[in-house]
């Protein structure tokens, strides 16, 4: 299987929800929740992907070539790539349903592991919305990060203990989701929480605890403050609130604060290795691609996710060399060009 005939029978499968755009910039879907867009106008959505696109990268090709290494340590694992999957859920809603929370989990966790890197799931009103991903969790020995929502103490406690059952090497939180439309519509008690509250949830936790819808330095150094492992700067996919700043907007800034006390995630309009390099530079220790991952499992299944995997870490590579990087640590601000 091409990249290219991944692309044509995700576009059969995934239509009218996602049109498999050839450049996913949220422009054709602009406002489409449920759907892929971004809330409101799209501007957020639409926004991180203009923002990575206008960071140039700076070559240098006069220096020793000792190859490049890409891999990483995190949660006490080694990966291939500093890569993950972002949690998304929610299938039959904003894709058309081609694949559900069970078969895309079934794609998306081994089919990151096939390549060395790893996917973080989803959670949502329905029940199966985390527990359909949790089998494929526990299949895979842990190796993936499951998300839960900002729930309510008794309800989140309890999904808790299932992301512990299943073995998972860490646990995130998106309290960013406390705004999607669409569990408000559920009805479900999903709310903002404080610190002493995330300080609990992180002790409850028993693993790596990850804070995502981190989007200024004083939400980073909360993040600190409760115990976080990790945070993942990120809007939602623009799909909470619109009119945000770009994730890699305010990634420089995040960074200064929390330099080395808490590992930081990227999401936002990431769809190249380039992309990744850009977010390295800057800051992050990992990044996260949501859609196009939809896209990969819908149009090859567990090959398809692998495929797209490799595929950036490959263009990962091919940056590193054009730019004289021979490890992660060589990534620095220097390399790119904020215009």
């Amino acid at each position: 299987m091409t990249y290219e005939e991944l692309l044509t029978r995700a576009k059969k499968g995934m239509a009218p929800n996602c049109r498999v755009c050839r450049q996913c910039d949220g422009m054709a879907c602009r406002g489409e929740i449920p759907g892929a867009g971004g809330k409101g106008t799209g501007e957020a959505f639409i926004r991180n992907f203009r923002q990575l696109a206008s960071i140039k990268i700076n070559m240098d090709l006069i220096y020793e070539d000792q190859g490049q290494d890409t891999s990483v340590e995190l949660f006490g694992r080694k990966f291939a790539a500093p890569v993950f999957a972002a949690p998304i859920s929610g299938l039959s809603l904003n894709y058309n349903g081609y694949l559900n929370e069970r078969t895309y989990a079934e794609a998306l966790v081994p089919g990151c592991l096939d390549a060395g890197c790893a996917a973080f799931t989803g959670d949502g009103a329905p029940d199966n919305f985390l527990t359909d991903p949790l089998k494929s969790v526990k299949a895979a020995g842990g190796a993936a990060v499951p998300t839960v929502k900002p729930w309510d103490s008794e309800t989140l406690r309890a999904k808790m203990d299932l992301v512990k059952q299943a073995g998972a090497m860490a646990v995130a939180m998106d309290i960013d989701s406390a705004g999607l439309p669409l569990l408000a519509a559920a009805g479900k008690p999903v709310r903002a929480k404080s610190v002493a509250e995330l300080s609990r949830i992180a002790a409850y936790a028993e693993r790596p605890f990850i804070l995502k819808g981190i989007m200024t330095p004083v939400g980073a150094v909360k993040a600190i403050e409760c115990g976080a492992y990790g945070i993942v700067v990120s809007n939602h996919g623009g799909r909470v609130i619109d009119q945000t700043p770009a994730t890699i907007e305010v990634l420089p800034d995040i960074k200064s604060v929390v330099r080395d006390k808490v590992k930081i995630f990227i999401d936002g309009g990431f769809r190249t290795g380039a992309d990744v390099f850009k977010a390295l530079a800057l800051g992050a220790d990992a990044v996260l691609i949501g859609r196009p991952y939809v896209v990969a499992a819908c149009g090859g299944g567990r090959e398809g996710v692998t495929l797209y995997t490799r595929k950036i870490i490959s263009e990962l590579k091919g940056t590193m060399k054009m730019t004289g990087c021979a490890s992660l640590d060589d990534i620095t601000p220097d390399k790119v060009r904020i215009l």
